[in-house]
């Protein structure tokens, strides 16, 4: 910028900004009038200043990927998934059953498009698993976090000792890099700072897994998958302070390896009421992947709290990618958050909030530990449950659904899955964290009075 232009104008200091709007505010306290409380413990301030920030801290970032997210299954069309990425799909992520499942012919199809799919797997046997890696490396991401299912599931893969030596065993294949599935601290209802501070714990508990430099060197890269909320500049700072706190934690660990962000919008607060709303909700939230330095952004149609994946929905949850990208410019500036005293301000103090939960959390003999004591689940719950009762009482607005909605909506209830949190008895080593949307009780209140109305 040429400062030549404002060479007339005398810089304004913080202090004289805040006297004038004393001013007009004519008696009315200013933190009571402006200033707002979040459940990070940090306050916003109604305007941010150079004073605010000693320095910045450029958060890099590459040209980010449109992603599209399918269910895979023997019965799965191909062609379905070759069509999106001929109409825009960039990256695709395959949510597949087992193991067991056929891959070859999707992977070698999407290869031949030139894109390598990030994979997932609900159930995980160890010599399938290794096969394919052994079959498709270079060509396939295949995401293995035993601690993501530990957290969601109550359980292990196999066994603690076991999935840990299996990552030890695939460590010295071509390209091996680690995954960390993170969306279920968001999803269950955890703070900025705690997913931060968890995201740390979970990385590090890899990291001790070395008994030897060796090791850490085969890792090739870090692939984080995040969930994104609704709190739009807090989570383009949350993504930015992700990145940096995780190089910080491998610096320590002299390791200098790249780091990859999927970025999905969150289904914690999409609704079934005014559903249409969710659309609206995931634009922004893709958003603040994009300014945040996601690498790969996978959209969340937005009705897939209650239905089956389906063409229509899989077309628009796209769409919203291809105009953010190609006709609102979204991939044409790099670092555009970059030199916002705001969003600088916010990411400084939830990465010194986070670090210090970190440390704490490891003083506490670390993640797993402070799972299996249950200290993770019962600070993440009181969290939840902070947030239902704000909801139910009115206090945080769900356009829709506590908030300008249509009294008269009735909903179809031939759900085709349930939209509901399902606790399923089952024996497990730890409580689950359960992920669950926060509007699930004023939608049962409502449907409720709907029925007996």
């Amino acid at each position: 910028m040429n400062k030549s232009l404002f060479s007339e104008f005398e810089e304004v200091s913080a202090k004289a900004w805040k006297q004038q709007i004393q001013v007009e505010l004519k008696g009315a306290d200013f933190n009571e009038k402006l200033v707002t409380h979040t459940e990070n413990s940090i306050d916003i301030k109604p305007f941010y200043h150079s004073e605010d920030v000693e320095e910045f801290s450029s958060v890099a970032s590459s040209e980010w990927k449109i992603c599209q997210g399918f269910l895979f299954d023997e019965k799965t069309e191909i062609n379905n998934i070759i069509d999106a990425v001929n109409r825009g799909a960039e990256q695709v992520l395959l949510r597949v059953a087992s193991t067991s499942t056929p891959l070859h012919s999707i992977i070698t199809a999407l290869n031949e498009k030139e894109v390598k799919p990030i994979i997932e797997f609900k159930k995980v046997h160890f010599s399938e698993l290794q096969k394919l890696i052994s079959d498709f490396t270079g060509k396939a991401v295949f995401v293995i976090d035993p601690l993501a299912k530990l957290g969601k599931t109550g359980n292990w893969y196999a066994n603690q000792k076991t999935d840990f030596q299996f990552l030890k065993e695939i460590s010295a294949q071509e390209n091996y890099n680690i995954t960390l599935q993170l969306k279920h601290y968001q999803q269950a209802g955890a703070t900025h700072v705690q997913q931060l501070a968890y995201a740390m714990a979970h990385l590090n508990e890899y990291l001790n897994v070395a008994d030897n430099q060796s090791y850490l060197q085969q890792i090739k890269s870090l692939h984080l998958q995040v969930a994104i909320g609704g709190n739009y500049f807090f989570e383009i700072a949350k993504l930015r302070a992700l990145r940096i706190l995780m190089f910080s934690l491998l610096s320590e660990y002299q390791l200098e390896i790249p780091i990859k962000i999927t970025a999905e919008p969150s289904q914690r607060n999409k609704t079934l009421y005014d559903y249409n709303v969710n659309m609206l909700r995931t634009t922004t939230e893709c958003m603040s992947a994009i300014l945040g330095g996601a690498d790969v952004v996978c959209n969340l149609n937005y009705d897939t709290i209650y239905q089956n994946e389906n063409e229509f929905a899989d077309r628009i949850s796209r769409n919203q990618l291809l105009i953010l990208k190609n006709e609102s410019y979204f991939d044409k500036v790099q670092n555009p958050a970059d030199g916002s005293y705001y969003i600088e301000k916010i990411k400084q103090q939830l990465q010194e909030q986070a670090l210090e939960i970190f440390k704490d959390l490891e003083q506490g003999g670390g993640l797993i530990q402070q799972l299996f004591e249950g200290k993770i689940q019962k600070k993440i719950k009181e969290q939840d449950a902070k947030e239902r009762e704000e909801i139910s009482a009115g206090k945080k607005k769900l356009v829709g659904t506590n908030a300008y909605e249509n009294k008269d909506e009735r909903l179809n209830l031939a759900f085709e899955k349930n939209p509901f949190l399902e606790k399923q008895p089952r024996k497990t080593l730890i409580e689950p964290i359960l992920e669950c949307r926060v509007a699930e009780d004023v939608e049962k209140e409502r449907m409720t009075k709907t029925q007996q109305d």
